[in-house]
């Protein structure tokens, strides 16, 4: 005898958003119950489809399987704030299903990649013996690509993914061409520079840093406020520093080494730079204090800010000094003095990680948390 449960997910809670049912619905009669209402709710609803697939595939496994084997149908849902906290209230809710049904293996029943992104989760408490996605025809001409283009802009999730990017782009375009000539190609040169650090962020994964960020704030009122205003000053920093090498170029334009021009416009650049990183650090920390999940880590890697800082300031400093002609004497005494603040920061380094370390030991020892 073989326990099959077959499952579909409606991970942004559709369900329960049109139709006030709560997930998880089992049983054949609760979901065909669910699939009618959603269906009525609204008629354009792909997971009302998804749910029907999976009350097809529940009958045709009594049909075909064998006499002694049981099948069960499910319906998990999740959040319409998709992310973390959808994910774990299909995790609550599947733990409460197999621990009721205790299923040999799990079928799922999807409409599309975003439902079939909770594989991991599903797999982690049952074993998935068969994925199936639903796809609903319909036609393929012109009438139906307006369709969907049109469906798509009067979702709110789909609008704010395409429009606002193409309407940012389609502004700064318009400015650029209504502006002078110098000024307007430098409105429109900021396009390709907006978009490739748009793929950047995408690709280094910035954006779930992001928004991660912004989940920890709804959830810590009081310190999102102050963080708020630490990672204001790290903006205005980043401007001060793009001012500040502005200017210095400006100034040293003339210049006939351009290796001295750029490295003075780094060398005036840098400390804004390092002030915005410790400041938007030091917003970070107080989001980590708050939730009570502060490791330590974030102070480390502020002193290592400081002491990447020191290094690349006192090394722009002697290589200005010695390509503008100035004498430089590589004697011991000499290079010591002039690396006395970078050595100087690598020994606060040090000692910032021992103390962590040895507090980490205490705290494993007399399981009392040391807050790191």
């Amino acid at each position: 005898m073989a326990r099959i449960l077959v499952l579909t997910v409606d991970r942004d809670n559709d369900l329960g958003i049109k139709t006030s049912i709560r997930g998880p619905v089992v049983g054949r009669r609760q979901v065909l119950t669910a699939a009618l209402k959603l269906g009525i709710a609204d008629p354009e609803e792909s997971d009302t489809n998804a749910i029907l697939g999976a009350l097809s595939q529940h009958d045709q496994l009594l049909e075909n399987g064998a006499d002694e084997d049981e099948v069960e149908v499910a319906i998990l849902t999740g959040d319409e704030k998709v992310g973390v906290r959808s994910d774990r209230a299909i995790a609550a809710q599947l733990e409460e299903v197999v621990s009721a049904y205790q299923p040999d293996e799990a079928l799922l029943i999807t409409d599309g990649a975003e439902d079939e992104s909770v594989l991991p989760i599903i797999q982690s408490q049952v074993r998935i013996g068969h994925v199936e996605k639903i796809i609903v025809k319909q036609s393929k001409g012109i009438e139906g690509t307006y369709y969907y283009i049109v469906k798509a802009l009067e979702d709110e999730k789909w609008r704010a993914r395409f429009m606002v990017p193409l309407g940012l782009v389609l502004a700064i375009l318009g400015l650029g061409i209504m502006l002078p000539n110098e000024i307007g190609g430098i409105v429109i040169g900021s396009l390709p520079l907006l978009l490739g650090l748009f793929i950047f962020a995408k690709g280094a994964g910035i954006e779930t840093t992001v928004n991660r960020v912004i989940q920890e704030m709804r959830e810590n009122a009081d310190a999102a406020m102050f963080s708020s205003l630490l990672w204001t000053a790290t903006v205005f920093s980043a401007i001060f520093a793009g001012a500040e090498g502005w200017q210095t170029f400006d100034d040293l334009v003339d210049t006939e080494s351009k290796s001295i021009l750029w490295m003075q416009v780094a060398n005036s650049s840098l400390a804004w730079i390092v002030i915005a990183f410790l400041t938007s650090t030091a917003g970070f920390m107080l989001l980590r204090l708050k939730r009570g999940s502060f490791s330590g880590s974030l102070i480390v890697l502020s002193i290592f800010g400081m002491v990447v800082y020191s290094f690349v300031n006192t090394s722009l400093q002697i290589a200005i000094d010695i390509l503008q002609g100035n004498a430089y004497e590589f004697n011991v005494q000499n290079i010591i003095n002039t690396l006395s603040v970078p050595f100087g920061w690598i020994a606060v380094l040090w000692v910032t990680m021992t103390i962590l370390k040895g507090l980490r030991q205490k705290q494993a020892q007399s399981e009392r948390y040391w807050g790191i």
